[in-house]
């Protein structure tokens, strides 16, 4: 959570806190924050010439989904001559048919040698013979993976030029359009923003008196500013308390599988288990 984000909500929850105390009769109840669970900048990883912006602001987009392309007729040649030479067969079948030879030369050398029809020399020299062919058939397959290699590289540059979603979400914001140029780099103007809004991410602050008695999985009721009642389960629990306002923060996880809760709402989040430790406090005095 933010600072500004965390300040702001915990002024929130400690005015709040306190007209609970003077009216204990309600359930207790902060205020909270509704976000994304992420939101990110799409940004090129090489520069190059929006060709396609295939989404507007507003759009769903799906994990995977094809959302930007960048000119890449260069990558495309490149991947194509690499596809060429990976593909080559004419140098290995040329050495495979030498070392073919060779052994079946060595062969009748063999025989003739045994029968002492050629000499010891002639018999190393067809052996010499094979052995550099063996050698340069394999240098044709190495230099064959080699080339596949180089294809997949080729290929690898290629996949760059085209930008996809990373996650089932909503497009924010389209800042750049087909003509403008892509930079590389994190201070680069990014192309788009995504939010990923299942699930949504709720943000509240609470006293420290409350620490201990939330943790991972409680379950929550969180009432949107439009009076819309949700079910909402503690996914983390701050353990670096904010000594200023005397706080920590707490994030819960909000389904929302049909993508119709927007992001962005105020909210009111109330922690069944903290009603009933007030409840029992209450009773003991």
């Amino acid at each position: 959570m933010n600072r500004p984000t965390l300040l702001a909500l915990a002024a929130l929850s400690l005015g709040h806190a306190s007209a609970h105390a003077q009216t204990q009769a309600q359930p207790a109840g902060f205020d909270c924050l509704i976000e994304p669970s992420q939101v990110v900048e799409i940004r090129s990883a090489v520069e190059g010439l929006i060709q396609r912006v295939h989404v507007q602001r507003g759009d769903d987009v799906k994990a995977g989904q094809v959302v930007v392309e960048l000119d890449a007729s260069l990558e495309r040649s490149a991947a194509a001559v690499a596809r060429y030479r990976a593909q080559a067969e004419g140098r290995i079948q040329a050495s495979r048919n030498r070392a073919d030879y060779a052994q079946r030369k060595v062969k009748r050398a063999d025989d003739l040698a045994s029968n002492s029809f050629i000499s010891a020399q002639a018999r190393e020299e067809t052996d010499t013979e094979r052995r550099l062919a063996e050698a340069e058939l394999k240098e044709a397959q190495e230099n064959q993976e080699l080339a596949r290699l180089e294809h997949q590289r080729a290929l690898d540059q290629l996949a760059q030029k085209t930008l996809r979603s990373p996650f089932n979400g909503v497009v924010v914001d389209r800042m750049l359009n087909p003509g403008d140029l892509a930079e590389a780099g994190n201070g680069r103007k990014p192309i788009l923003k995504l939010a990923k809004m299942d699930p949504l991410r709720v943000e509240v602050v609470l006293p420290l008196a409350t620490f201990g008695h939330i943790k991972s999985g409680t379950k929550a009721r969180v009432r949107t500013e439009h009076g819309q009642d949700l079910d909402a389960r503690v996914q983390v629990v701050d353990r670096v308390f904010d000594a200023a306002s005397g706080t920590y923060g707490v994030r819960l996880d909000l389904p929302n599988p049909q993508g119709n809760i927007p992001a962005g709402l105020r909210c009111r989040v109330e922690f069944p288990g903290l009603a009933k430790l007030a409840d029992a406090r209450a009773a003991g005095r």
